[in-house]
């Protein structure tokens, strides 16, 4: 019972990720809206940034198109679009909003530590601590930072098998949820039947889900969806996912992945395409 009951928090971590990010975008967007004295000379003073008869339609048109990164906002000077850090950051006061960077600093909001690295990266003064090191802080997982146990070498050599079991799992709750695409779908329906293809389409879905750049590769920011909610409560996932990058060169292939998870590579076919096909036609 207490294995199901982990099982499904680890589901419900990696499923509620994604909404948990846009709700705090909107939230960080509500607050800090594109400064008025400065937008308006360049949209009207008196023009109204939406039309009043649509109050579902809340954002403003973005001058900088998107370019900004994490930790910034866009802002226009005498009618030029710049990036500029966040001035700041909504309050927090939830413990569990706080996550643990890769140099073993607790921020208060994922806010704070993109803020952080911008102001490094643009050598400001608010920049505290190690310039260079800061400039390439991330997000290591979600939570307060904390001593995590050695993952032993008999814990590793059985990890691939955990992994593959819980990639299955969380597979099949997404098909009960009505969450996956029809070809995901009829992969999932396919594993029900088939005990060979349980573990085989469960890692073609999750790579494709995760390689979100269409370049048949998993980076360390695309594997960040399953690393950081588990990291906290699985001290073996980190070594791991490392593990799976054998050339070390910061990216997980197709075949690297079948490797680390102990698959045969002749056993998985990239068919990412066919579901991005699949989901253009819809």
């Amino acid at each position: 019972m207490k294995k199901l009951f982990l099982w499904l928090f680890l589901a419900a971590l990696l499923l509620v990720l994604p909404a948990e990010a846009k709700r705090k975008t909107k939230k960080y967007n509500k607050e800090h809206k594109y400064n008025s004295e400065i937008v308006h000379p360049v949209l009207g003073q008196n023009q109204p940034l939406v039309e009043e008869e649509d109050p579902d339609v809340l954002e403003a048109v973005d001058p900088c198109e998107g370019k900004c990164r994490s930790g910034q906002v866009c802002q226009l000077s005498e009618g030029v679009a710049m990036c500029v850090c966040i001035p700041s950051c909504p309050e927090e006061a939830d413990p569990r909003r706080k996550v643990c960077s890769n140099l073993n600093i607790t921020y208060d909001s994922d806010c704070a530590i993109h803020q952080m690295r911008c102001w490094c990266r643009s050598s400001d003064r608010k920049c505290v601590g190690d310039k260079e090191k800061l400039s390439h802080i991330h997000i290591d997982y979600y939570g307060e930072c904390r001593q995590h146990d050695e993952c032993t070498e008999n814990q590793m050599a059985d990890f691939p098998r955990r992994m593959r079991d819980w990639l299955f799992n969380i597979m099949r709750d997404s098909a009960d949820r009505e969450e996956l695409s029809p070809h995901y779908l009829r992969m999932e329906r396919e594993a029900e039947t088939n005990l060979t293809k349980r573990w085989v389409n469960a890692a073609i879905w999750k790579f494709c889900d995760l390689d979100t750049s269409n370049d048949r590769t998993i980076s360390r920011h695309e594997v960040f969806p399953i690393r950081a909610p588990l990291i906290a409560l699985e001290h073996c996932i980190a070594p791991f996912l490392d593990k799976c990058d054998a050339d070390g060169n910061h990216r997980i292939t197709m075949q690297e992945w079948a490797s680390c998870l102990e698959i045969k590579e002749d056993e998985i076919e990239d068919q990412c395409d066919i579901v991005r096909d699949e989901n253009d036609e819809e």
